[in-house]
Parts: structure tokens; C-alpha cells; sequence
């Protein structure tokens, strides 16, 4: 955090922010960079340790945290952090849907129905039941900001497999109908559509089938990915768009992808 100091333009001072997969990669750095600039941060995360961790360091720097384990795919889940956060924080101000998982970059005739499922539960249907959750309290208070992960995966069709390919083009429908419905309610939702970046989200690729049809055909677009960009690099944009120097930024995809989608 210490790269990351307050610049006292952002207003993000002492707002309640909710950040989702915040136990590592993008996630973690995304929360970490809100609790520098004064944010109140909720480490939402299925890896209850790992999300303790990143509070800890969250608290280390002199920041406030608060860990809140649990599946976001479970409606249940999502109703706790919602309720934690208004009863810690007193409200909630911002959202960030960064949680996600990779599929196996399978072809449509090979996607399982398992496969299927799982992505869209999590990638899709889990950022949109928490925005659900999240939103009268933002309409109550008559402003917020929200930010969704997409990918690149969401501005083309050889960036990934069928599903997770699916599951980020609905996050961009989800942010571009949240900013058009609710831009006069005081909120503001726009998304980033990271390249490639050094994250663990390749630890749900297990059982990728290097020969088959999918990862051969996806394979042969990935030359013009470039330098893979670090997550806080990520992270950044996202505390961007969140914040009051992007105050009539709305329904935005932004690319934080070193020039990929312009190739």
C-alpha cells in the first residue's frame, strides 16, 4: 500500500466499499488501494483465511477491513455481506464485482453442463444478485459507484471458452443496463475488461484439454496478448472508476489491456 497513498482527489475517504474475490490477485490489490485512499473495505471471498489475510494487511497499513467469507453464489452469502457491511459501515457506497473463475476454454459442443453452470453462477448471476442487494441501499442514500470485472473475453470470441466467453459479455450487458437505469438515481456503473494478468484465476482451469478443440482454436489467437499487466495495475482503474475523478464516467468498458483489443 505504501505506492498508493491518499491523493486527496478521489473522495473516497471514509466510504464503505464491498470487494469481491478480495482474498488475491486483482481482488486483493483492488482492496487494498481503496483502503489507502480512507475507504472502509469488505473482503468478500469464498477463502476465509486468505480474505483474513488481506484485511490484516489492510489494518497494518493503518486501514479498516472487515472479512466476510462465503460462496456469492449462495443468495445467503450474499445477503450476509450485505448486512455486515450496512451494520459495520452504515452503508454502501461502492461495489466492486471482481470475483470469477476461468473455464476450461472449451468449445461449445464439449462444454459440460457442469462447466456451464458453475461459470455462469459464478461470473454472471453472483455479481448481479449482489448488485440486486446492494442497490436500494445506494438509491436510499441517492448516490454509488459500481465496477464489474469483465475481461477481454468480453470485447471478443477467442479470448477463452464458450462459457466464461458467455458469462463476461453478460457482465458487460449487466454494467451498460445498470448505467443507463440508475444514472439519474445518482449511480454510476462502468467495468474493466482486463488482458492478460498475473493472477491464480488459472487455478480453475484444471483439467484444460491442451488438444482439444477449444484450447487449440483460442491458442492460435493468444500471440497478440503482450506483457501481462500486474494486479494492482488493474486495481487501479477500478479505484478509478469508483471514484470521484471519474464523476460522469458511466456505462464505460474500460480495456486495462496494453493495447490488445486495438490489434
Amino acid at each position: 500500500m505504501s505506492n498508493t497513498g491518499s491523493t486527496g482527489s478521489t473522495g473516497l475517504s471514509g466510504r464503505s466499499v464491498i470487494v469481491t474475490g478480495a482474498a488475491s490477485g486483482i481482488g486483493r490489490a483492488t482492496a487494498l488501494r481503496f483502503a489507502a485512499e480512507g475507504a472502509k473495505v469488505v473482503v468478500a471471498d469464498l477463502n476465509a483465511e486468505a480474505a483474513k489475510d488481506t484485511v490484516a494487511a489492510i489494518e497494518a497499513a493503518g486501514g479498516t477491513g472487515l472479512a466476510v467469507a462465503g460462496d456469492l453464489s449462495d443468495p445467503a452469502v450474499v445477503a450476509d455481506v450485505v448486512a455486515q457491511t450496512v451494520a459495520s459501515f452504515g452503508g454502501i457506497d461502492v461495489l466492486v464485482n471482481n470475483a470469477g473463475i476461468m473455464d476450461t476454454m472449451t468449445a461449445a459442443a464439449d462444454v459440460t453442463d457442469a462447466e456451464w453452470e458453475r461459470v455462469l453462477r459464478i461470473n454472471l448471476t453472483a455479481p448481479f444478485a449482489l448488485t440486486r442487494a446492494v442497490l436500494p441501499h445506494m438509491l436510499e442514500a441517492g448516490r454509488g459507484a459500481i465496477v464489474n470485472t469483465a475481461s477481454e473475453a468480453s470485447l471478443r470470441g477467442s479470448a477463452a471458452g464458450t462459457a466464461y466467453t458467455v458469462s463476461k459479455h453478460g457482465v458487460l450487458g449487466l454494467t451498460r443496463s445498470l448505467a443507463v437505469m440508475y444514472r439519474d438515481k445518482g449511480i454510476r456503473t462502468n467495468a474493466i475488461a482486463p488482458g492478460g494478468t498475473i493472477t491464480n484465476i488459472q487455478h480453475s482451469m484444471a483439467g484444460l484439454d491442451t488438444e482439444g478443440h477449444g484450447p487449440r482454436t483460442v491458442g492460435a489467437y493468444m500471440g497478440n496478448v503482450g506483457r501481462a499487466a500486474e494486479a494492482d495495475e488493474q486495481a487501479a482503474a477500478i479505484v478509478f472508476l469508483a471514484s470521484d475523478a471519474a464523476s460522469n464516467i458511466n456505462g464505460v468498458i474500460l480495456p486495462v489491456d496494453n493495447g490488445w483489443s486495438a490489434v
